[in-house]
């Protein structure tokens, strides 16, 4: 990589749907938390800044990715605040921003690095899609050649959008000088008052700015809000390994 890698993990969750105290992130995966997988694998990128944003009761996270830098989400509004959240420790930051969410541990090294190498050839925006094998619930990705258009959610898509099996999972790469522009014109104009980090695409777009994507595993793009799909992880992960 020519430039500068950072990376700001979404871990500010509760582990409520696994029926734990424990904060969803460090619920483990063949034994170790979700989120120290994450940061294993993004030191071997390499990265040169890790920030995890967390909860005001996140002590347990921030210990587990010590010595890396946390930054505190006062108020759960939605993944654009979130990654907002880290702007004091980013600002002025010159270099590719990888967004991922703490309770993604298996996407490879090899997908990060191919994000940031999008973000060099020139796209400030990059998401990283997949092809489920059922694509209901998920964001369509609509591409124009290797430019993303827009991401269209599912209930707001026509059948023509639905037919579309590229989906969003959710990760994002940025470039950094262009990061927290684009994050402070994002609205929560929408029912639940959130600022979405998917209307980045869109703003960038407003701003002259290009936008990409590209195809990552299903498998390793996997997620776990419930303990089926913690145990479908571990699944996933001794496959992989």
């Amino acid at each position: 990589m020519k430039n500068k890698i950072a990376a700001i993990i979404l871990g500010a969750g509760k582990g409520t749907r696994m029926n734990s105290d424990k904060p969803k992130v460090l619920m483990p995966v063949c034994g170790k938390p979700m989120i120290n997988h994450i940061i294993d694998t993004l030191q071997t990128v390499p990265v040169d800044e890790i920030v995890t944003v967390i909860s005001p009761e996140g002590k347990d996270v921030a210990a587990a990715v010590a010595p890396y830098k946390t930054c505190v989400q006062s108020q759960q509004l939605g993944t654009g605040h979130a990654v907002k959240c880290a702007k004091d420790i980013l600002s002025g930051f010159d270099g590719t921003v990888i967004v991922v969410f703490g309770d993604t541990p298996l996407i490879t090294a090899d997908t990060f690095r191919r994000a940031a190498s999008k973000v060099e050839e020139g796209f400030s925006v990059v998401v990283l899609g997949f092809r489920p094998k059922d694509a209901a619930r998920y964001g369509r990705l609509i591409m124009n050649g290797q430019e993303l258009e827009r991401i269209v959610e599912y209930k707001d898509a026509s059948e023509r959008e639905r037919a579309i099996n590229f989906c969003n999972s959710g990760v994002m790469a940025f470039d950094g000088k262009y990061l927290f522009d684009i994050l402070a014109k994002i609205g929560n104009s929408n029912a639940a008052g959130e600022f979405y980090l998917t209307d980045a695409v869109e703003i960038a777009h407003q701003m002259g700015l290009k936008c990409s994507a590209l195809e990552g595993n299903p498998e390793e793009v996997a997620s776990a809000n419930t303990l089926e799909e913690l145990a479908q992880l571990e699944v996933f992960y001794k496959r992989a390994s």
